[in-house]
């Protein structure tokens, strides 16, 4: 189960013209701003990475308004691991447990999912806030990296096991969140 005390939210590369090229985008980017704003009203760490921002562009604004007080880490690595600002970041907010969103779901965020899992992270991947280009490939990153040991999540899953109970301080807003 999900700890708040132990996790932190990674937003991967939700930007310019791809992020515009995925699949049910319109839902994609309404699960990771739900995650965002979740993850910020319960005081959750947030680490966001670009991957070649100058190149694909910057993270779209329907996310990235609310990642003002955050500044994106720019990786050229499919995962963020091969990224040493990422690494320092990740071991600064002392977390074991991590909550994955963005895109694409076959190539970075499977990457990174793979390799937090070898660094022994408790990975939860929130597949309804995850997506490709081709829905196809999006399935297959969510088979592989089931298989590999990450606990497959989805919105609604993880902010509820994250207040465990209605009484949570936060839970009218999580509530008004997901309608």
């Amino acid at each position: 189960m999900l700890n708040p005390k132990d996790t932190a939210l990674i937003v991967v590369d939700v930007q310019g013209k791809l992020a515009e090229m995925m699949a049910d985008k319109s839902s994609l980017f309404t699960n990771i701003e739900r995650m965002v704003l979740a993850a910020k009203q319960l005081s959750l760490p947030i680490l966001w990475a670009e991957q070649l921002p100058q190149k694909l562009g910057p993270t779209i604004s329907v996310i990235s308004q609310h990642l003002e007080d955050i500044t994106p880490i720019t990786k050229s690595s499919f995962s963020c691991t091969g990224n040493v600002e990422f690494m320092e970041q990740l071991a600064a907010v002392n977390k074991k447990q991590l909550l994955i969103v963005g895109i694409e779901a076959h190539i970075c965020v499977m990457q990174t999912v793979l390799s937090l899992l070898t660094l022994d992270y408790q990975v939860h991947l929130v597949c309804d806030a995850i997506s490709a280009r081709n829905p196809a490939n999006k399935e297959l990153a969510i088979k592989r990296c089931g298989k590999a040991g990450a606990v497959l999540s989805g919105v609604e899953m993880a902010l509820f096991e994250l207040m465990q109970h209605a009484e949570h301080s936060e839970f009218k807003f999580i509530q008004q969140l997901i309608k």
